[in-house]
């Protein structure tokens, strides 16, 4: 491709709406260009790397026995009803009315699809193992998009469902996912970990997400260093530390005059974090039968942990929850700030574990000004729910070997999820066994966005210059940049014969298979250089008057800093050996893993 053809552009300033390198680096290499909020255009630079990912994905997939297919973006709202999931997502699914007045939706994901096409076509066991997957777009119209293609509501996903007779065929087919991931991962030089995760709106029994360690990333993460132990926050567990208190003491109302938050609670009493009850309000929306309906719900939390929301909601059912206003906790009876479940009915109550492992708490009197020593569960209130509430921090104790653990910031680039029957018994997806007898197929998910992915590449491979691409996925090998210097107008010979051969080796390289970009524009020497750091490609090659005084093409990697001359007669034949060297050291990446 040359330079002079490219539909692209390179910007010298960091556009405003840039909110971290890699974003800002792919808009002003001319990647891509925002059209909406969340909503980007992919520009011929972007779409060769975007084709690079996704034929990685393919061969990950086709390796571990996977079939590609294509499925609609737009579904009927009819099989989302089916399965539940129209009433329990909220705005962020795409709705709409065909012209005939039917809903309809925007692919979100397409568990649905899968078990609808495949309740038309499945029959028997012995059509049994399958792995079907496609690319395709998918909407998710969230609130907040940030960060360039990181978060986004349109977005390309690869997405890939195994079908199983039993639970066993679906562990094999889980975990050969969790290698392919890494596999695609390492090719694409990302460096990854897996970690537990909440399931979510997919539902089922066990779930992993791939996560690119990073300071801009949404996620927080729990890793243990000492065994190995690793999950996202909104599903992490940790070994919670007892209060020793033998005996429940009597309870006692004191006076706390402007105290209504918990470090101004322990600075009056003199008492640590731990020996208080902290009182949180939300009101969660809950479907049943069909019908959404507002609860509200008191969560009490011991005062040196955070209220966990995913847990919370999981516990509870909850579709969302947000915190409820002060009108809404006066109507229960409480006060805000001096807030406890003692002597309040008609609420819905949820208590954290610690709680019960926790005697003597100060906790709210429910009086203006005033609150309750030595409050215990069990003698003082009782709760609807009890169960593991409260979120991991960092240096948190490992559950598993009780080691602190720190928290680190990620993106998601990658999911996988045990789905079991949860779509297939809901849409009637079965299967005749050996026996004659007829079971739900039993499913998994598996998707990874290559937008997302084509994203964390660049915040992960850039520096202070511009891009940095691995070769697997640099939209070309080698930039070809032709200098006239000087002497362009001064000895038209010499820029001829430049622009000659330049062109001699982009028509060689494009013979014998080399992918290469060629700056052909009548720009500056300077222009030029700062456009191939910018972009990024992993070669660069220049054509110029000083280069072959010197005897032949300057060769330069992006991420060298020196360059060396290559001679003309061996530029084929040695260019041919510095891409397999770079594709060789991308494919020594992919090893064996162990599974968590």
């Amino acid at each position: 491709m040359r330079m002079t053809n490219l539909f692209s552009q390179t910007l010298r300033e960091i556009p405003s709406e840039a909110d971290t390198a890699g974003h800002s680096l792919l808009l002003r290499a001319g990647f891509i260009q925002p059209l909406a909020s969340g909503i980007f255009s992919y520009l011929p630079l972007a779409r060769r790397s975007l084709t690079k990912i996704e034929n990685i994905l393919r061969q990950e997939m086709d390796i571990i026995g996977g079939q590609e297919i294509t499925m609609p973006v737009i579904h009927p709202a009819d099989i989302w009803k089916e399965t539940g999931r129209w009433y329990q997502i909220g705005s962020e699914m795409g709705r709409f009315k065909d012209k005939t007045g039917r809903d309809m939706v925007l692919a979100m994901t397409h568990e649905e699809v899968l078990a609808d096409l495949t309740r038309n076509v499945l029959r028997s066991y012995r059509q049994l193992p399958l792995l079907l997957y496609h690319i395709q777009t998918k909407w998710r119209d969230d609130p907040r998009p940030r960060a360039g293609l990181i978060r986004v509501r349109e977005f390309t996903m690869k997405d890939s469902y195994s079908l199983d007779a039993n639970w066993e065929g679906l562990e094999k087919q889980y975990r050969a996912h969790y290698q392919a991931y890494f596999n695609i991962f390492n090719r694409c030089k990302l460096p990854t970990i897996a970690v537990k995760s909440d399931v979510g709106m997919m539902g089922g029994k066990l779930a992993h997400e791939f996560m690119y360690i990073t300071p801009i990333g949404e996620d927080t993460l729990l890793l243990c260093e000492s065994c190995g132990y690793s999950a996202n926050q909104q599903v992490a567990r940790f070994t919670k530390k007892p209060l020793s208190d033998a005996d429940q003491l009597p309870i006692q109302k004191v006076a706390t005059p402007n105290t209504k938050t918990i470090e101004a609670l322990t600075k009056l009493l003199g008492i640590p974090p731990e020996k208080t009850a902290k009182a949180v309000f939300l009101i969660a929306k809950i479907t049943q039968d069909q019908k959404e309906e507002d609860h509200f719900i008191f969560v009490v939390v011991r005062g040196d942990t955070e209220v966990n929301e995913t847990k919370l909601a999981n516990l509870i059912h909850a579709k969302d929850l947000h915190p409820a206003t002060e009108v809404e906790i006066r109507a229960t009876g409480a006060i805000p700030g001096y807030a406890s479940p003692v002597g309040l009915k008609d609420i819905i109550v949820v208590v954290d574990d610690l709680i019960l492992q926790s005697p003597n708490l100060v906790a709210g009197a429910n009086d203006e000004g005033f609150h309750l020593l030595n409050v215990n569960y069990g003698r003082d209130y009782t709760a609807d729910f009890i169960a593991d509430i409260s979120s991991a921090l960092d240096g948190s104790y490992c559950p598993q070997c009780q080691h602190p653990m720190h928290a680190v910031r990620g993106v998601e680039v990658g999911n996988i999820f045990q789905l079991g029957a949860r779509y297939s018994e809901s849409m009637g997806c079965h299967f005749q066994d050996q026996d004659g007898q007829t079971k739900p197929v039993i499913m998994g998910s598996y998707g990874i966005g290559s937008g997302r992915l084509l994203a964390c590449i660049a915040e992960e491979h850039h520096d202070k210059a511009g891009l940095v691409w691995p070769i697997s996925v640099a939209p070309y090998q080698v930039h070809l940049v032709v200098l006239y210097g000087k002497n362009q107008q001064a000895v038209p010979q010499i820029s001829n014969a430049i622009d000659n051969l330049a062109e001699k080796v982009y028509q060689d390289f494009s013979l014998t298979g080399i992918e290469v970009l060629f700056d052909d524009r009548l720009e500056s020497p300077g222009v030029k250089f700062n456009d191939a750091d910018l972009i990024g490609i992993p070669i660069r090659l220049t054509v110029s008057e000083r280069a072959l005084k010197q005897g032949g093409l300057e060769y330069k990697r992006r991420d060298k800093s020196e360059p060396i001359i290559v001679p003309l007669s061996d530029v084929i034949s040695f260019m041919k050996e510095q891409i397999k060297l770079l594709e060789t050291e991308i494919f020594s990446r992919v090893v064996k893993v162990d599974y968590i």
